[in-house]
């Protein structure tokens, strides 16, 4: 399937990997692309390591397993670059986004070599600018979609600010300040040299 994009997140549990990953599945699905969207479960537990997952074609998917050569990996938590081995598998044709401050060389040299792009975003300026908290996983979302071109940024937008509607139902205060997050991120993610 060589129209088929598999992505792997990494985070910590409770930033919103997981549900970055299924809001990207659903906003796939709403552009007419068949989807996955699926976190690998373990012991998870506030601030311990997660892996999300997501698969998007425009033909049905078959595969139903983890994602082992992913096309881009996302990195919501840059203490992950230590202790986690994320370039593992990821194809040298796809590229890393990852949510940091260090610099070019230092992400190199935690990358051990890894020869694809690299993207990074600061996505606690963004969500503490936008949304007054560190929330990472809105910011992430829009880098991924940026770098990956799964969707336009238009369809993006759109589809979020009816997806936060939907969620937010109660707290419709959020609304505006996810959408800006998103915006700012989609402005904001740059490839290193």
């Amino acid at each position: 399937m060589d129209n088929m994009i598999e992505i792997r997140w990494h985070g910590r549990g409770g930033q919103g990997a997981k549900t970055a990953s299924l809001l990207l599945a659903d906003a796939a699905f709403n552009t007419g692309k068949y989807i996955q969207g699926f976190p690998e479960y373990g012991p998870e537990r506030m601030g311990a390591p997660i892996t999300a997952y997501n698969r998007i074609s425009k033909t049905p998917i078959t595969i139903h397993s983890n994602i082992y050569e992913p096309d881009y990996v996302v990195v919501v938590d840059d203490t992950l670059l230590e202790s986690v081995d994320v370039t593992a598998g990821l194809k040298s044709s796809g590229a890393i986004v990852i949510n940091t401050t260090k610099s070019a060389e230092k992400l190199k040299e935690e990358l051990k070599g890894y020869s694809g792009s690299i993207y990074t975003i600061d996505a606690r300026k963004i969500s503490e600018e936008a949304l007054g908290r560190y929330f990472p996983n809105t910011p992430m979302l829009a880098a991924i979609v940026k770098v990956s071109g799964i969707m336009s940024d238009e369809d993006l937008l759109n589809d979020m600010e009816g997806s936060f509607k939907h969620k937010f139902a109660k707290k419709p205060e959020v609304i505006d300040g996810n959408m800006k997050a998103l915006e700012l991120a989609l402005e904001q993610v740059k490839k290193i040299q």
